[in-house]
């Protein structure tokens, strides 16, 4: 089938190339326009476009689709299909409606549960046992459409946001490449999401990084892993911002206010709203990523009261 790919992140990445390595055709790639990014804000090309262009795919960066002549130039590729994995726009009526079998989404989380833009952080920072990968048609409603395949993945206890989204992202691509198989055989079942079920999965936000050590250690360690690796939690030790990249859980209860570091333990342990939490890699501004261990004996901070 002649396959328009649109997809803008990492995440899209796995997705782009199963296609391109598949009796498909990718005719074309649409992917944001390039943003500044790095400390020299110098602009930078998205990862899809990177792939694209490796691969000899004609690459189209339209800011939207509210001109005329944007939605033409799509009709003009006539696409059978348009692939849509994380582009990052809203896709009008007037696009839908021009490749002949539509267009599917790749979505990171088992619809209906978890709509919206950031699914795989909220899955983790919610304590789901399980998430996984959604192929479902793209309607006007965020991530209302008909879903087509499904795919499990579990979430275990000491999973990442950044483990969980790589995992999801080649999960997505083998899914994918299942239904488009399907729609060109006609072998497709599509099934209607229940609304009731209905979750969203809200944009992060930096402010989100704080811990509150009043929460208890069960809730702050799901925290830390959704926000591993952006924004990244963070505290603050004795007046400086104190990342946290991982912790766990430990089954003794707090016998200090919280956000104290325990000054009994060898291992940098603070007492919580309830229960106990390790912190096992730290960081400091401009420094490296630490074990807890290393962080206490460079750092004396036994007694200290995080977050204070």
């Amino acid at each position: 089938m002649k396959i328009v790919f649109a997809g803008t992140p990492e995440f899209a990445v796995p997705t782009l190339q199963t296609l391109i390595d598949s009796p498909h055709e990718v005719v074309a790639a649409y992917t944001q326009p390039d943003r500044p990014a790095g400390r020299g804000r110098k602009l930078t090309a998205s990862p899809v476009k990177d792939l694209a262009l490796t691969a000899g795919i004609p690459v189209a960066q339209p800011e939207n689709f509210k001109a005329e002549e944007a939605v033409q130039a799509l009709a003009d590729l006539q696409p059978e299909l348009m692939v849509v994995v994380a582009y990052g726009l809203i896709l009008p009526q007037a696009v839908l409606d021009i490749p002949k079998f539509g267009c599917i989404n790749v979505h990171g989380s088992l619809l209906p549960r978890w709509r919206g833009a950031a699914p795989i952080h909220r899955a983790v920072m919610a304590g789901d046992s399980k998430t996984g990968v959604t192929i479902m048609k793209v309607v006007k409603k965020l991530d209302a459409g008909d879903m087509l395949y499904k795919v499990d993945c579990p979430i275990g206890a000491d999973t990442t946001s950044s483990q969980l989204h790589d995992r999801l992202a080649e999960l997505g691509a083998e899914a994918l490449l299942k239904v488009v198989n399907m729609i060109e055989t006609g072998t497709l079942q599509a099934e209607a999401q229940d609304e009731s079920l209905v979750t969203y999965a809200h944009k992060l936000e930096k402010q989100e990084a704080v811990l509150d050590w009043r929460q208890s250690a069960v809730e702050l360690d799901r925290k830390i892993r959704g926000l591993n690796a952006w924004p990244v939690a963070q505290t603050t030790c004795n007046g400086q911002v104190l990342r946290v990249w991982r912790s766990e859980v430990l089954n003794r209860p707090a016998a200090a206010a919280p956000g104290t570091i325990d000054s009994s333990a060898q291992t940098l342990d603070v007492a919580t709203g309830a229960g106990m939490l390790r912190l096992l890699e730290v960081q400091l501004p401009g420094g490296k990523r630490i074990n807890g261990k290393d962080f206490l004996n460079a750092h004396p901070a036994a007694g200290v009261v995080l977050g204070s």
